[in-house]
């Protein structure tokens, strides 16, 4: 019996041209689904996505959407049930920390921007999600949180740790509410893994400084955060495990 079999279901992942996403994509090809990836600005990247899936020998679509903007994750999910059927699994990878700065210097817009991104943006796609998932009798969410949840976020970095951990607290509440519906709900918390996330906010010696706290002392890949994300995905495989948080941060944080 292959435990990672997603042939006949559809994943949609959001924030899939780069980085986790897209290495999530891959995955869920590579063990048979369509998969429908999402991207805000960067559509070069999402087709290259698309490639990889193809190459991959699974199929998919690529589809735009400022997910800060709950009407527009509502319309996401719409096109993906217009263009594919149905929706099985829904992955919650968009997001960014925006920008790095210190509390005092945080005006309202950037605020609100990073929790729109990160928060906002996981809200929505889950509120549309859920009836479709009722309707369909099943259904499994898996959220990217962030270690940065846990300890705080590095310099300059506290409201995006802030809107990681309610991500967190966002996937144990909704997964007591739907347990009873049969619809799985967990997520995957990263540690520092290399992806334009980091070249885009983290600078060199910032980065030195992060890899002392590792005890296997280097950053994690993309590919290396598949494998768990398949798994919570999987009803074979994690057909009783819901509302979970799994850490994948070479040591660094062991709770």
């Amino acid at each position: 019996m292959r435990f990672l079999d997603f042939s006949d279901q559809v994943v949609l992942v959001t924030g899939a041209s780069s980085g986790i996403g897209a290495a999530a994509a891959v995955g869920f090809a590579e063990a048979g689904a369509t998969v429908a990836l999402h991207f805000h600005a960067n559509e070069s990247g999402a087709q290259h996505t698309l490639n990889a899936v193809n190459t991959a020998g699974g199929s998919g679509s690529v589809h735009q959407a400022d997910l800060a903007d709950s009407d527009a994750a509502a319309a996401l999910i719409d096109a993906v049930l217009a263009k594919h059927g149905r929706i099985d699994v829904l992955v919650n990878n968009a997001g960014d920390l925006v920008k790095r700065a210190a509390v005092a210097d945080v005006p309202d817009d950037e605020f609100h921007r990073i929790l729109d991104v990160n928060l906002t943006s996981v809200f929505a796609m889950s509120r549309r999600i859920v009836p479709v998932f009722r309707e369909q009798g099943n259904g499994a969410i898996v959220n990217v949180t962030s270690i940065a949840g846990r300890h705080g976020g590095g310099g300059g970095s506290v409201v995006y740790a802030t809107s990681k951990g309610a991500v967190s607290t966002f996937t144990r509440g909704l997964a007591k509410e739907l347990a009873p519906d049969g619809i799985r709900v967990n997520a995957i918390s990263p540690g520092v893994i290399s992806t334009p996330f980091h070249d885009r906010h983290t600078g060199q010696e910032q980065m030195k400084a992060m890899l002392t706290t590792i005890p296997m002392g280097r950053t994690g890949t993309p590919h290396e955060c598949v494998g768990t994300i398949l798994y919570l995905a999987s009803d074979a495989m994690a057909s009783y495990v819901t509302g979970q948080i799994v850490e994948v941060n070479g040591g660094q944080l062991m709770p």
